[in-house]
Parts: structure tokens; sequence; C-alpha cells
């Protein structure tokens, strides 16, 4: 009997015919200023003047000596695999830079990882029980209650104070049974806002009589423009055995693309963290950790400069938006963005600020962040990030007046 090969083509398959992911993976949600810089990318390339205010990046190269790091280590064929809690000379700077905040820790508590996020995920995932209850800032950085989700938790929301840092009150009323760990953004992403010292001394009370884990992203710390570092709840008694601090070098460093970050942890903790790394990513490229160590160890000019830069465009953008009829723009103490109130506005002409920040971009050309993707009390408000030149900050302030008048017309 012969045989002959068919010549029909194959089969075509529909989605319907491809297996489910896990049920987890539903869980997780993006942050928004990725989605918005796509759209507003396209916009670009059709040929539309777009002034970027979406993403938490500085608009300066990270120093010179930084890269010449990176690069020299590169030359040097340092691209090996390292150990998977990093560089000891890196670790060992990390933990010098902690101690001068005031935190007990030394070099065999820090694990390197490739970025703060990272970090944050094997925080969360290290902490989190199934069905426990997550504290998260409201508004607040979105990956907090998605990574709070994926883990198995369920992420409770507590609001922010007039000073739009974190409302100790508030967190305290929130506490159940349930509660086991407490997520802190201080100065916090999207507001700015950040706690003083006797705030943070009463929230770590609180973390001690309720036996909460605390994950602390520290990594707008240094970006504070009253002078000094942002306080750390590690710092005080009560939560110091408690907490897992996060930081990085992408905003004070200008190295978003370098996508280094690190972990400080009890020591009780060092080891299954570092198991967490071994299983998530290996370790950190050599070469990138030796830039993070050129960046703690060099000159700090870029941070004096750029806090100096921020602070001046921070002023003269409240300045700008609080001018605007119906808009109210608290002044931030810390990081790079303004979260202004556009609510009376919006709720006069049947507006959500999701779909004005889709006007503000499309129609007027500003990338700016829905402030009900950090949450539901950011409805009414938008992020703007003054990490932009302040060419684009002024061009901004004009455009979405123009946004303002055309909805008052």
């Amino acid at each position: 009997m012969t045989h002959t090969l068919s010549s029909a083509a194959p089969a075509m398959h529909d989605h319907d015919d491809v297996p489910s992911l896990a049920a987890r993976v539903d869980e997780l949600s993006g942050e928004g200023a990725l989605d918005v810089f796509r759209r507003a990318t396209e916009l670009e390339r059709a040929g539309r003047s777009i002034v970027h205010l979406e993403l938490g990046a500085p608009d300066v190269d990270a120093p010179p000596h930084v890269v010449e790091a990176a690069v020299a280590a590169l030359r040097a064929g340092d691209a090996r695999y390292v150990a998977p809690q990093g560089l000891p000379e890196l670790r060992e700077a990390i933990a010098a830079d902690v101690r001068s905040r005031g935190i007990a820790a030394s070099a065999d508590q820090v694990i390197v990882t490739p970025s703060a996020k990272t970090a944050v995920f094997y925080a969360m995932m290290a902490t989190v029980e199934p069905g426990s209850e997550v504290l998260v800032p409201d508004p607040g950085f979105p990956i907090y209650p998605s990574m709070a989700r994926f883990t198995g938790g369920v992420a409770v929301g507590y609001a922010l104070d007039a000073e739009n840092a974190p409302d100790v009150d508030d967190i305290a009323q929130r506490i159940s049974a349930r509660t086991r760990v407490l997520c802190l953004n201080s100065p916090n992403n999207p507001t700015g806002g950040a706690l003083d010292a006797n705030a943070m001394a009463s929230l770590a009370e609180l973390v001690e009589r309720h036996d909460l884990r605390v994950v602390t992203d520290d990594i707008y710390s240094r970006l504070v423009f009253d002078g000094g570092r942002a306080p750390s709840i590690a710092a005080f008694d009560g939560a110091h055995s408690r907490t897992m601090l996060v930081d990085g070098f992408s905003k004070t460093y200008a190295m978003t693309g370098y996508r280094l970050g690190y972990l400080v942890v009890p020591r009780p903790w060092v080891e299954r963290l570092v198991t967490m790394s071994v299983n998530g990513h290996t370790c950190v490229p050599p070469f990138i950790q030796r830039a993070g160590i050129a960046a703690l160890t060099g000159p700090q000019d870029i941070v004096a400069t750029q806090i100096a830069a921020y602070r001046a465009r921070r002023d003269l953008l409240v300045r700008g938006l609080n001018a605007l009829e119906g808009v109210h723009c608290a002044m931030p103490t810390g990081a790079f963005y303004v979260f202004p109130d556009f609510s009376a506005l919006l709720a006069k002409h049947g507006l959500t600020s999701r779909a004005f920040a889709d006007r503000l971009l499309e129609e007027h050309g500003v990338a700016a962040i829905d402030g009900a993707a950090f949450g539901p009390r950011g409805e009414g408000c938008v992020r703007l990030s003054f990490a932009s030149a302040q060419a684009d900050l002024d061009a901004a302030v004009t455009r979405i007046g123009d946004a303002v008048s055309s909805l008052a017309g």
C-alpha cells in the first residue's frame, strides 16, 4: 500500500482551542503608565506633539562614572554568573547607605535584585498568606494590590491624610484579625506625600502590637524637598525585625534601564529570600552591579542637582495648576509627582478622571495618568510627573488650561 502526503492546509485553530492559564494570572493588573506611554508614542509616530508626563523617569542620563563602571566591567568580561545574593562590594555599599538612615543592617542582610519592583514581588510572595489581608495605600502604586491578589491575599486600601501621606489613624482602623502585611510607600507614588518621624514611630508601634509584616518601598527616600532623607519604618523599634525594605537606583541615579534594586531583610529571612532569588533570576548581571557600586560610592552631585531641579519644577507646576479654575493641587514633599484634583470640574460635566485623562492625551497632547488607576480614592485626580524638563511642564500647564477651558465652553 502506498501513502501520499496530504496537500491540505493545516487546520486553523481559534482561541477557544487554547488551554487556559492558571487562574492566578488573571489577578494581575498593569500600572497604567505604560499603557498611556504606548498610546502616546503611537500618536507621536502619527505626527502629534505630545508632552510626556506619564512615566516616573528622570530626564537626565546616569552619571558618567556610573556608565563607565558598567562599560569597564563588560570590557573586562564581568558578565558571568555571580552569587545570587549579590556582589559583596555592592552589598557593603548598600548596607552603609541604609545605616546612614539610622537602620541597623549589615551586608549579609542585603539581597540584590533586578529592579525594586522585583524586590517588592519577592517580599509580597514571602509574606502574604492565602486569604490574609494586605494593607495597601489608596491612592498608591497599583502593583501593590496586584501582587497582593496574585499571592493569594486580599488587598485592603487605606487612605492618605491631609498631607497626602499614609494616614496612620486610617491604617489602625483597617487592621483586622486577618491582616498580615502592611505595604508602605513614603514618599508616596502618586501624591508625593511623606510621613514624618513621629508618624512613622506611631505606625511602628501599630505594627508590633498587631504582629504585622511590613513591605516598605523606599524608592523615593532621597527625593525629598526639605533636606535629608525620608524616615523609614525599618529604623524604628517594633518594626525593624518585621520589615522588608525595598529600594533601588532608578529614581535617584537616573538608572531606570539598568533595572537594579535590592531588599534589606531581617537575618532569619535571608536564606529563604536568596532561594527565591535563585528560582526567580539566578543573579543580577555583575556589570550592572558594578554600576550600582559606582553610584553609591562615587560623587553624589546628581542627587543634589536633581532635587534642586525638581523643587523648582514642582513649585512652578503647582502654581500653574492652582491658577486654573476648578483645579486644586497640593504641594508634594517628595518624589517627583503632583496629583491635582479636578473632581469638582469633572463632576459638573459628568466626566470620570479616566475620560479626562484620555481627553488630555487625545485632544490636547498631554500624557497623564488617570488617578483612579492608583485606587478608588484617586478618582477625580490625574498624576503628572515633573521629572520632565521645565519647558515640557510649561507646555503641559498651557494645554491643561485649554482642556479646562474647553470644558467650561
